[in-house]
């Protein structure tokens, strides 16, 4: 059964894992709101499926469609992917949904219920409403049989990175923003992701990617590949408006040192040509008030880093950019042991404002408890 916990994770004992840790499955929403999704959401619909069907060779997946695209998704999915009815608002689970927590002592799973606005709520944010998506974790570890804490702070996972060792890794200008904690101030903030995630270290960046409509998540700039090594997105372009931003996190992370004390490892990842909506793809929308405006000439942030990382295989999101080999060829590198799937129609995720990484809600399986002797 299903407990709403009022301890905290940490003194229990429960961590964060690392994007490289082992998963138990992979969660995702089914797109289907056609002020967001163009075209009533059939061009996104068919990349689902693609990615869906990659991560299913790597680890079990569930899809999450409302009563009337139940049985679409179900028609569109491979068998082995497994079709939840649920009522949302959107679909972008690596935020809605829950982040799962593990004990390496008893070998227990939890979840962390994070509070969710839809990326700034009535300042800023992406879409209204954002009730249905704000219990999406709850309902999430309902179905896995998971104890749930809820914490007191808005947050979204792709706004996190983990080390699995102590270490997370955030930006100032998503978690610290006026319509997220911005009233709590940095210091509680801090304390929340320490009581929250099990954290020993919170690694600051003063600011995400640009165009990037949640406020600058951390998941489009730098991921942990493994402890202490960062991938982070990079230009050596000093005119290109991403230059700095590079720099900034750069220099942040040669000057910092983890949880454990190591000074941080930084591989380049050189990030895509600029992107922008084409007249075309904005007269798919439907424009509603309270969605985030989208129009031809809008700027679109793409980047290699927004990738999912499953068991055996590592879906990267590809743009049919010159610099798309060198993506994969940098993660074949960093990930050996895994297959490098690429996603050349990830642009339709792009238009309705993330990537690979956005749409994918790890959880990572128990952890194997020590033996006694």
């Amino acid at each position: 059964m299903a407990r709403l916990l009022t301890s905290l994770p940490k003194a229990d004992g429960f961590r964060l894992p690392g994007e490289f840790e082992p998963k138990a499955g992979c969660w995702l929403g089914w797109p289907e709101r056609p002020d967001v999704w163009r075209n009533g959401g059939k061009p996104a619909q068919r990349v689902w499926v693609e990615i869906a069907s990659a991560i299913a060779e790597s680890e079990p997946v569930t899809v999450c469609a409302s009563a009337a695209q139940f049985a679409n998704a179900r028609r569109l999915l491979p068998p082995s992917v497994r079709v939840v009815e649920m009522t949302c608002n959107d679909s972008w689970f690596r935020d809605s949904g829950p982040a799962f927590v593990v004990n390496d002592a008893t070998g227990e799973v939890r979840g962390v219920d994070l509070e969710f606005n839809a990326y700034g709520g009535l300042d800023g944010g992406l879409y209204f409403p954002w009730d249905q998506d704000d219990l999406i974790a709850r309902k999430v570890l309902e179905i896995e049989g998971l104890d749930r804490y809820r914490a007191p702070f808005i947050a979204e996972m792709g706004g996190i990175q983990s080390d699995g060792q102590g270490t997370l890794l955030t930006t100032e200008q998503c978690l610290l923003n006026r319509n997220r904690n911005g009233h709590l101030g940095k210091q509680a903030v801090t304390r929340h992701l320490e009581d929250y995630l099990g954290a020993e270290r919170v690694i600051w960046l003063p600011r995400g990617c640009k165009f990037d409509e949640t406020d600058g998540h951390i998941d489009d700039l730098a991921y942990f590949v493994r402890p202490g090594e960062v991938l982070l997105q990079w230009t050596d372009d000093r005119d290109d408006p991403q230059w700095e931003i590079c720099q900034e996190a750069y220099d942040v992370l040669k000057g910092t040192r983890d949880a454990r004390g190591r000074e941080l490892t930084v591989h380049k990842m050189p990030q895509p040509r600029a992107l922008e909506w084409t007249a075309e793809e904005a007269a798919g929308l439907d424009q509603v008030d309270g969605t985030h405006l989208r129009q031809a000439g809008t700027r679109i942030c793409a980047s290699y880093i927004n990738y999912y990382a499953g068991n055996s295989v590592i879906v990267v999101p590809l743009f049919g950019d010159p610099s798309d080999r060198v993506a994969q060829a940098t993660l074949a590198e960093l990930f050996p042991r895994h297959r490098i799937v690429g996603i050349e129609s990830s642009r339709e995720i792009l238009l309705g404002g993330g990537n690979v990484a956005c749409i994918t809600m790890p959880q990572y399986a128990a952890p194997t408890p020590p033996t006694g002797g």
